[in-house]
């Protein structure tokens, strides 16, 4: 019996709401066995971000090797990656690998509104990642920010944001509606052949902290579980807004609290 196995690429969250962290809870939720590659550590909490440590490049590229040359890795994920170096490591070791998938959320910003990615780093996360990805997970501001746009405002731009997102090199591009309005947050699932519109109900919480991190992990679950791309962001997509939704069980931290990833156990 075959034991499905993701690997989160990202940085650390020292309040355990986000990042590497967030992305193990949600691999165990959903059955999958996660390894983590750490790019940066962070001091974080609720509130923000008081400090980033970057890890090393080629020490970056130490612990991916050690676990694609040992695990049978399904799927990777990869968040937040700090700097420029990290990319290229990044790059070079999963050019190297070939895992079968990639979800790359483009992490830019965390909630609390601290930048986590080296503003000189973001054309080597277009050139060098984005077109390794399967999919991209990026949410309004962050699709905006990839292509040096306005944020869209309508489901006519957010689908052509998309495809112009898909012509950097991606397979597929879910542009999450979170940062949008309205009664329902509709996240667009974009790829060569169709753009398809998958709605919740918008939840009333400031509990958020980790949702753009969780989701993309769910979906690199549901790959390395063989799930096809749509029915795992699908799949995905059911699982954050339940998490989102029993967000306010916690009272953890003054700030933006974690979502509740074991919320069907506890």
């Amino acid at each position: 019996m075959r034991t499905p196995v993701a690997l989160t690429i990202a940085g650390s969250d020292s309040s355990g709401g986000a990042g590497i962290q967030a992305d193990l809870k949600t691999f165990a939720a959903l059955g999958v066995y996660g390894a983590s590659a750490i790019t940066a550590l962070t001091a974080q909490n609720t509130r923000g971000v008081t400090g980033i440590h970057a890890v090393p490049a080629e020490f970056v590229t130490a612990q991916i090797d050690a676990v694609f040359s040992d695990l049978d890795v399904g799927a990777v994920k990869i968040g937040m990656v700090a700097q420029a170096p990290s990319i290229d490591a990044i790059a070079a070791a999963l050019s190297r690998w070939a895992p079968r998938h990639v979800v790359l959320d483009p992490v830019m910003v965390a909630t609390s509104g601290d930048r986590l990615l080296a503003s000189d780093a973001v054309k080597a996360l277009r050139t060098r990642l984005i077109p390794l990805a399967s999919v991209i997970t990026p949410n309004l501001p962050e699709a905006a920010a990839l292509l040096d746009a306005p944020v869209a405002a309508n489901q006519a731009e957010i689908e052509s944001q998309g495809r112009r997102l898909l012509a950097l090199g991606c397979r597929a591009v879910l542009i999450k509606g979170g940062h949008g309005e309205g009664a329902e947050s509709v996240d667009y699932l974009v790829d060569a052949d169709n753009a398809i519109a998958l709605a919740a109900p918008r939840l009333a919480t400031e509990n958020t902290h980790g949702t753009g991190c969780s989701l993309s992990s769910a979906v690199a679950a549901g790959l390395a579980r063989g799930e096809a791309l749509e029915q795992a962001v699908r799949n995905a997509k059911a699982w954050i807004s339940a998490a989102i939704g029993a967000a306010d069980r916690f009272s953890v931290g003054h700030g933006h609290g974690p979502i509740h990833h074991f919320q069907k156990f506890y």
